[in-house]
């Protein structure tokens, strides 16, 4: 899930961003600016969204491993 959360999070903000630049352009017509915000508010709300989905999982991660010590990883090289 979180493998893909992060590509979709980063192609809505890409996403958003090109809307923004289109609008600040000028050259869209006031339908097509309603419609380039419509898609903008979508947009932004799937992001806060991912964003709050992230936000609770490390919170849960966190409650599960307050006595945690760090650790390498599996794949790190330790000198042996």
């Amino acid at each position: 899930m979180a493998k893909q959360a992060a590509p979709a999070l980063e192609t809505s903000l890409d996403n958003l961003e090109s809307l923004v630049e289109k609008m600040e352009s000028g050259d869209l017509t006031l339908e097509e600016s309603l419609k380039a915000f419509e898609e903008g508010v979508r947009l932004s709300r799937e992001c806060q969204q991912a964003l709050q989905q992230a936000e609770q999982k490390v919170r849960i991660l966190l409650e599960q491993n307050t006595d945690a010590e760090p650790a390498p990883f599996a794949g790190e090289d330790n000198g042996q």
